[in-house]
């Protein structure tokens, strides 16, 4: 494994070529550390996940570029930006149970599981559920648990959660989400319409609820029976 410091963190991937190596440094370092992230725990997380495993391997060679990608059945993986932003809103210290909605391509999963105890995410599309799991299982990513399911209605079993992910936009937030989530706990979702959104970071309080405009985004629709109809 080649090693390279930027921004205090140890950029490497096992077993990965220099070439790959090179490209992560460099998304981390002019995407993600010079627009101000700068949670060690993001920065390191993002250094060990090979993103390029994570898409076509048509699209390889533009994996570690500074955009979103398809990965197909209409679905996109997120602008590495995005997913480190989003990913330092929730203030994860590491104990954390982790909900997120939208599997999708398994990188955001992956992300969160190189930084919290235990993730669970939830893919409403079986072509990609049964893809990200196989993945999951070849990169030995063993605190991932996933769910085929309506993402929309949340995971009512294994809640409550510390952190709750939804990598997808909708009108409001789901009721169901901000039940499942524990006192002290933070929310991240795109809230808008069909073709842009504001990125939300909600609070649950003992006192109630608190919420943060973090900016404006875009992300495919949230479909499910507490978001858009197919």
């Amino acid at each position: 494994m080649t090693d390279v410091l930027v921004a205090g963190i140890k950029v490497g991937m096992k077993d990965e070529s220099k070439k790959y190596t090179s490209r992560c440094r460099e998304m981390i370092e002019k995407q993600i550390v010079s627009r101000g992230v700068t949670d060690p725990l993001v920065l390191e997380a993002m250094s060990k996940v090979p993103r390029h495993l994570f898409v076509s391997e048509a699209l390889v060679d533009s994996a570690y570029g500074d955009f979103p990608l398809p990965i197909g059945e209409g679905q996109t993986i997120s602008q590495p930006y995005i997913i480190a932003e989003m990913t330092q809103s929730l203030e994860l210290k590491g104990h954390e149970r982790v909900l997120e909605i939208g599997t999708g391509s398994g990188y955001q999963a992956a992300v969160l599981s190189r930084i919290v105890y235990k993730v669970y995410t939830i893919e409403r599309n079986n072509p990609l559920f049964l893809q990200t799991r196989k993945l999951f299982d070849k990169l030995k990513y063993h605190n991932i648990v996933t769910r085929y399911s309506d993402g929309t209605k949340g995971w009512k079993q294994e809640s409550p959660f510390d952190a709750i992910l939804i990598t997808a936009g909708g009108q409001k937030i789901p009721a169901p989400l901000i039940e499942q989530l524990s006192i002290g706990g933070r929310l991240i979702m795109p809230v808008g319409g069909n073709f842009s959104q504001e990125l939300i970071r909600l609070e649950k309080t003992e006192d109630g609820i608190k919420t943060t405009n973090l900016g404006a985004c875009r992300f495919v629709k949230l479909i499910g029976q507490h978001g858009w109809n197919e």
